[in-house]
């Protein structure tokens, strides 16, 4: 398959900078590598921390973006399992080291070498990118490019949010965007009460969590009606991991999904005394990736999304961090 020698990007040359358009050259593949045509990548809260500087160590420059989905236009001379024409999602778990301890017990996860797509990888804001061939997954027919770009990492991190809080029932969700908006579906599809938490006054937040099942929505601040199993954090807001804690049960969890989140402030310890615990969830596995790909189908997940231009990056990014997304912002790189 033929493809041109350059495509356009938008690139991040320092922190607290807005994304430039640039016109680079399309990136070869390694022999671990395929090239993928970007048809579409999801604009994630991280994306927004690493512009924003709240995560340290980016490469620069970078290409953002880590929910892609795009078609395989060559691979690399090892890759046997992508093929040219496959429809492939790339999300933020880029590469590992693979004989760490973390690796060998099945939380690669956690890998101290491990490269994250669009951090220390370019990623998918861009009319190209370039991913290892073992990091690059199948995704489901029934989703358009769009539709499936939030699954990546909205989808992936809310899975594992969610096997991590257990078998509960009465599940709060704190922060109600892309990635609660996947996560409240799959928990009604598995017979889960699903209390909805957003900013003070969101009344649109609200309705848009009782659409998706919730059987309660409310302000970030308010107690929810029953005593609660578990809450996820998804808003990088710590103030709320007390305000969780008062809504869970004894022997209840709050779990936070975010790779960011602004200081915990002091409470005291009768709020988490009770064996409650606090988790916080850290990247993803491959195993979440093929669990979740798989699983989505059944529910099935519909994804809410609004679709921007590439070169809309910036104004996307700025919805995000005014609060103004409801589900998922998704460029159309094509």
């Amino acid at each position: 398959m033929n493809t041109p020698a350059r495509m356009t990007a938008m690139c991040l040359d320092a922190a607290n900078t807005p994304l430039v358009v640039r016109e680079l050259p399309v990136p070869v593949p390694g022999e671990d590598e395929v090239l993928i045509e970007v048809a579409a990548c999801a604009v994630c809260r991280t994306d927004l921390h690493i512009v924003d500087g709240e995560l340290g160590e980016p490469k620069l420059p970078l290409v953002p973006g880590h929910e892609i989905v795009g078609r395989v236009v060559a691979c690399g001379r090892r890759v046997d399992r992508l093929q040219v024409g496959m429809r492939v999602g790339v999300p933020w778990l880029g590469a590992t080291c693979g004989h760490c301890a973390y690796c060998r017990g099945g939380r690669e996860n956690l890998c101290p070498d491990a490269r994250f797509t669009g951090y220390h990888r370019d990623g998918g804001y861009a009319e190209y990118a370039v991913a290892k061939a073992a990091y690059a997954f199948g995704i489901p027919a029934a989703c358009s490019d769009v539709e499936a770009a939030p699954l990546l990492c909205a989808g992936l991190i809310g899975h594992r949010c969610l096997r991590s809080a257990g078998d509960v029932q009465r599940l709060g969700i704190m922060g109600f965007g892309a990635a609660a908006h996947i996560v409240a579906q799959v928990a009604r599809h598995e017979g889960r009460e699903v209390y909805a938490f957003t900013r003070p006054g969101d009344t649109t937040a609200q309705a848009f969590a009782r659409t998706l099942g919730a059987v309660w929505a409310g302000d970030a601040d308010d107690v929810a009606p029953e005593p609660l199993d578990a809450v996820i954090i998804f808003a990088p807001v710590g103030a709320l991991v007390p305000l969780a804690l008062r809504c869970v049960r004894p022997g209840g969890s709050v779990v936070c999904g975010g790779i960011h989140m602004s200081d915990i402030p002091s409470f005291p310890y009768s709020v988490l005394w009770g064996e409650r615990k606090i988790m916080s969830i850290a990247n993803l596995t491959r195993r979440d990736a093929e669990e979740f790909l798989a699983l989505a189908p059944r529910v099935p997940v519909r994804t809410e999304v609004s679709v921007m231009p590439l070169v809309a990056a910036n104004e996307a990014l700025a919805r995000l961090r005014r609060g103004e997304v409801s589900g998922a912002v998704v460029l159309a790189c094509r």
